[in-house]
């Protein structure tokens, strides 16, 4: 199976982690942690894999580590079960 690549834009410092809904093509993420230090991106990082239901080792960012435009990469879960299990996710 091909993995699933998910434009994310992130919002650190948010009062809690949550997917917050889209923005353009971008799934927007808010998260708790600053951006320091890779707080903000291991926070990413285990918010997606809870609300995907997939080990964290199955979610990793490709681009933009230090910036809050992410491309992630989403191993073993086809596309439409992504945005599905992120369109649940959605507060």
């Amino acid at each position: 199976m091909d993995p699933t690549l998910l434009s994310i834009r992130v919002i650190p410092r948010a009062k809690r982690s949550e997917v917050a809904g889209k923005r353009g093509d971008a799934w927007l993420i808010r998260l708790q942690a600053p951006p320091v230090e890779g707080a903000a991106n291991e926070e990413l990082l285990a918010i997606l894999a809870k609300v995907l239901e997939v080990p964290k080792r199955d979610v990793t960012i490709l681009a933009g580590e230090r910036s809050r435009q992410k491309r992630v990469r989403v191993a073993n879960l086809d596309p439409s079960t992504v945005r599905e299990r992120l369109n649940r996710a959605m507060v």
